[in-house]
């Protein structure tokens, strides 16, 4: 699945990737600038999550809840990573054995620690305005 898109068609694409995967642990792969935060965000509020979506650098693992209170789901930016075992001591195990969504910015700095079950979704800079999101 590829699918070309700008800013204002992100809610369509969040919608599409919904109905169209199976997993619920997304892993986001691009460079710096291309959008994986921006799309988490239109994921979410299509989850229907309540508050701010914003990435989690500073704090690794931000917690999204349904407007009910009910959880949602987690996003982690993992950039800022040196190594795989600095998952396992925020406790990565536990996160991914919730029936939560798992949103993942940067996996690749923890590619030997991801569930077989991942969706891996690389979102490519076409141009200033435009991107390009391919299901791997």
């Amino acid at each position: 699945m590829i699918i070309t898109y700008t800013i204002a068609q992100i809610s369509d694409v969040a919608k599409q990737l919904i109905a169209n995967i199976s997993s619920k642990t997304l892993c986001f792969y691009g460079e710096m600038g291309a959008g994986k935060t921006t799309l988490i965000k239109a994921l979410v509020k299509e989850l229907e999550g309540g508050g701010s979506t914003s990435s989690p650098t500073f704090g690794i693992v931000n917690e999204y809840h349904r407007k009910n209170g009910e959880l949602l789901g987690y996003h982690f930016d993992f950039y800022r990573l040196n190594d795989e075992s600095e998952a396992w001591d925020l406790g990565l195990e536990e996160y991914l054995n919730t029936d939560a969504w798992i949103f993942m910015e940067w996996p690749e700095k923890i590619e030997g620690l991801l569930p077989q079950t991942t969706t891996k979704i690389k979102i490519e800079i076409l141009d200033e305005k435009t991107r390009q999101l391919s299901i791997l």
